[in-house]
């Protein structure tokens, strides 16, 4: 959840503004006073010192203050008076009527005027105003170096959000397809709730549960249900707060996060993104190094150390767990590791059931028909095809989202998004649209594989055309036959263009294809032992397929006449891929050319038009020669 300000911290805003706008304030008194001219300071005469130079006929104005009862005046010729030169003068007429000397004033046309308060009473407080603000400033920047030393002095303290009062609007029943997850959460906060229950036998509570999964599966979803379930305080808290530059803030910040959730006992603490600040330790130079590995240590003692944390849960997300410490995953500090898999086809029902409540849909779609057409797509992306699918409906001012609204939802998701505005030349349009029959025809005619779902010719992301194949049901493993036909497949499109147009104006569109094949062969062979001359073996460390898995562990040194060997066989498969994909173009040319044709014309064709368009041309090509034989009987 997100934090809201606190009130110390408004207040300290609040300050901040009105010390801005009383330093302008400041500044703008002190330039009009520095650019006024200087006034004169203005002498207390006596009342027959004033009679006697309105007499004279050298005063030029007067001011009457009826609140005081006072007179100023200025005086046309400075004058001594006493021990003072005057040009600005009071009097005090208080004691006396000063009409006579207002009579007297008018006699000698001297300009009279009243207010009720002097002028200068303006003149103090604008004198007085700088020193005013000059105060104001000095007491909030006392303020802000207060506010610096508390904060330099809570540098280590970790700003967890804590989840107490309203906790999130999530729970179990809004998680789907992870049955297993919930139930050994549900176990963890039932503990809590009623630990009697677990220790009458001698159990005792899980000190940390590890969720791991790739991406978008829903490990924080999780975590978020388990605080809108739990009955405890939650702190939740990312694994990058931790790291900071300086060494030992984040240890110190490991020592008040479980501070407070000890205080708080029974609580939780949720870091999500583990790795951030559990990655396996190795000799390092930096003082960034140094730092993650004090922070990764006092963790590793907050779990289970001589005083382990009592009656504290330690939830964590990630999904990288190859470049955890070993030390970190040990049973007594995660003791459980909960493995959240991309979901299968009644997960992904689930789950797009969970997400359409919250859209309008039509009668004619059927969720478990999208979920058999979405294999391999995680939580996240089946939220997303649900809220493009509302999309899609709103632009095309539905009141429901239909299923057509959901199938072109799922081509952006799954293929991207079409690129009608990419102006393609008649050559090029010609040329990808023989490529991706190839693909279509070879995917069609190989045995084992997936069926084909769509081709199409109409530019999408970065490919000027898609070749679109799904399994019709979930498959966790491959055999070897079904490898090599996908290796021929990807060659197909490369073939096609050889076959019709020559090996000289093959494209660069096959490119990205042979880097797939490429990467496959090289894993048949290292990986899955599928190469008879290398045999059933793994040729290098798993950090060779995956750099980032090891850290800075090298991998197993490789022998060069075996890394040599490895080369050849994997050319080798690509090599007879390649040549296989060729001989089937070009043994069944009029199915690639109705194929392409067919592209050209209606630029998409699903699996029943492809099949169709393939079986019409082979019942064309049979009929041929009997055709050709009748008519040479009728002209004989």
């Amino acid at each position: 959840m997100e934090s809201t300000p606190s009130p110390r911290r408004r207040r300290v805003a609040l300050v901040r503004r009105l010390g801005t706008w009383l330093l302008l304030v400041v500044t703008a008194a002190m330039t009009v006073r520095l650019l006024a001219p200087p006034r004169v300071q203005r002498v207390e005469i006596t009342y027959s010192d004033a009679i006697r130079e309105i007499d004279r006929d050298n005063v030029t104005d007067a001011e009457l203050i009826t609140a005081s009862q006072e007179l100023n005046g200025t005086l046309k010729t400075p004058t001594k008076i006493g021990t003072s030169e005057v040009r600005e003068f009071r009097v005090t007429v208080s004691f006396v009527d000063p009409a006579p000397l207002v009579d007297r004033l008018e006699a000698h046309g001297v300009p009279l005027r009243a207010t009720r308060q002097s002028s200068s009473l303006i003149n103090i407080l604008l004198g007085l105003l700088p020193w005013l603000a000059l105060a104001a400033i000095w007491f909030i920047m006392v303020r802000q170096m207060r506010g610096g030393a508390e904060r330099a002095l809570s540098f280590g303290h970790v700003g967890a959000r804590t989840v107490a009062g309203e906790r999130p609007q999530v729970t179990f029943a809004d998680v789907a397809g992870a049955d297993e997850a919930k139930a050994e959460l549900q176990e963890v906060i039932e503990f809590l709730k009623d630990p009697a229950r677990f220790q009458r036998i001698g159990g005792h509570l899980p000190k940390g549960v590890l969720i791991v999964g790739p991406p978008g599966t829903g490990k924080t979803l999780l975590a978020r249900a388990v605080a809108g379930e739990a009955m405890v305080p939650f702190y939740s808290i990312s694994g990058s707060d931790f790291v900071e530059l300086f060494v030992g803030v984040g240890a110190s910040r490991v020592r008040h996060l479980f501070e407070q959730g000890k205080a708080h006992a029974p609580s939780i603490i949720f870091i999500d993104e583990l790795d951030a600040v559990g990655r396996q330790r190795s000799v390092g130079l930096t003082t960034a190094h140094e730092e993650r590995e004090q922070t990764l240590n006092q963790l590793l003692v907050e779990l289970d150390g001589f005083q382990p944390a009592e009656g504290v849960v330690v939830l964590a997300a990630t999904n990288r767990p190859d470049v955890l410490d070993p030390a970190l995953l040990r049973p007594g500090r995660f003791d459980r590791q909960i493995v959240v898999e991309l979901p299968d086809l009644r997960a992904r029902e689930q789950i797009l059931s969970v997400h359409v409540r919250k859209i309008r849909l039509a009668p004619d779609v059927d969720l478990a028909t999208i979920a058999r057409a979405t294999p391999g797509l995680s939580g996240a992306d089946l939220a997303n095809l649900v809220n493009e699918a509302a999309l899609f409906a709103a632009r095309r001012n539905k009141q429901s989202a239909g299923r057509q609204d959901f199938e072109d939802a799922k081509d952006k998701v799954m293929l991207g998004m079409e690129r009608r505005s990419l102006v393609v030349t008649p050559e090029e349009r010609r040329l990808t649209a023989y490529h991706e029959a190839g693909h279509a025809l070879v995917t069609v005619l190989t045995p084992g594989l997936d069926p084909i779902q769509k081709v199409t010719i109409i530019p999408r992301g970065r490919a000027l055309g898609i070749t679109f194949a799904l399994p019709e049901e979930d498959r966790h493993s491959h055999p070897r036959s079904y490898l090599l036909g996908r290796l021929i497949v990807a060659y197909g499109g490369r073939a096609a263009e050889e076959v019709v147009f020559g090996p000289d104006q093959i494209s660069t569109g096959a490119a990205n294809d042979l880097r797939q094949a490429t990467e496959l062969a090289r894993r048949m062979v290292t990986e899955f032992g599928m190469s008879d001359a290398i045999g059933p073996i793994s040729v290098g460390e798993p950090g060779e397929v995956m750099p980032w898995g090891r850290g800075a562990i090298p991998p197993r040194a490789v022998s060069p006449h075996l890394a040599d060997l490895v080369d050849e066989e994997v050319s080798r498969l690509v090599r007879e891929a390649n040549t296989r994909a060729r001989d089937v173009i070009a043994s069944h040319r009029p199915e690639l050319d109705g194929l392409a044709a067919a592209l050209l014309e209606r630029e998409t064709l699903d699996r029943v038009d492809v099949e169709a368009i393939i079986d019409g041309s082979r019942r064309a090509a049979s009929l041929a020669p009997i055709a050709q034989r009748t008519a040479i009987r009728v002209v004989g």
